[in-house]
């Protein structure tokens, strides 16, 4: 049986309650120095908190479209947190685009995944070419959730060329006994419907997970049920923990970005 304490990161990683005001402050300073390259607030939906941000590189024409989905388990954070995450796929001459949703209990999770859909679609819209999807913890269950046959539009689902959940909480049936399911509200039925890594049938496109090896013990699990049930690659980054394994989005020369962009073939 799952504990709190089985899906608790912040108590584990030394210095853990700071990371999102660093986050924030990143962010902020990121979007102030990239001047009219940011576009903010796209709306995508009706609710306030559905709209995304679009990082624009300075080459005119975008190679293509990366959009990044945060976490903080379906209850907490916006898109402002993680703008300057963009950099190693902006840097690389691509669109990035960065979606907030509503949160539970708002909102149950499925309703989430049918948001992001919608976000993608949206973004997908303002930028052409190649697509590749990459999300974080809840993040990385939404982008593996979009492989779905049908979730996505043909046209859409055509342009996929990678996907990179990034410690995903891919089987959401443990979650059932976590005080947050009072926030999630999942049924063993909805937990079942919306666990990634119990879906049947997915889209033909390349995945690859990723998690720290100084993640907690669940992330590791929930991480390599993902990778052993899609028979995908799974890299365990060293020494990296569930706050600090996503920095390597930043970096154009990443192992994490040359993987999520190995499947494309345009200059990098």
């Amino acid at each position: 049986m799952a504990t709190d304490q089985d899906y608790n990161n912040v108590d584990f990683i030394p210095g853990g309650a700071a990371y999102p005001d660093r986050w924030l402050a990143a962010a902020e300073a990121y979007v102030e120095a990239l001047g009219d390259k940011a576009r903010l607030g796209i709306p995508y939906g009706d609710s306030d908190r559905q709209k995304f941000d679009l990082f624009l590189p300075e080459t005119e024409h975008p190679h293509g479209l990366m959009i990044f989905v945060h976490g903080g388990y379906w209850i907490k954070f916006d898109r402002s947190h993680w703008s300057h995450l963009a950099e190693g796929a902006r840097a690389r001459g691509w669109a990035v685009a960065m979606p907030s949703y509503d949160l539970c209990p708002d909102v149950r999770i499925s309703a989430i995944t049918d948001q992001v859909t919608r976000a993608i679609e949206t973004a997908a819209g303002e930028v052409g070419g190649p697509m590749v999807l990459a999300g974080h913890s809840a993040g990385g269950h939404l982008v593996a959730r979009m492989l779905e046959p049908l979730r996505l539009s043909g046209d859409v689902a055509a342009r996929l060329r990678h996907v990179m959940p990034i410690s995903p909480v891919s089987d959401l049936r443990p979650l059932l006994d976590l005080s947050m399911n009072d926030l999630f509200m999942l049924t063993h039925e909805s937990a079942a419907d919306e666990s990634p890594m119990l879906m049947q049938e997915r889209l033909d496109v390349p995945v690859s997970v990723w998690v720290g090896s100084a993640e907690r013990p669940v992330f590791l699990d929930q991480a390599r049920w993902l990778a052993e049930a899609w028979g995908v690659p799974l890299t365990e980054a060293e020494g990296l923990h569930h706050f600090n394994i996503i920095e390597g989005l930043s970096d154009p020369r990443s192992r994490m970005i040359e993987d999520l962009f190995s499947q494309v073939s345009v200059p990098s």
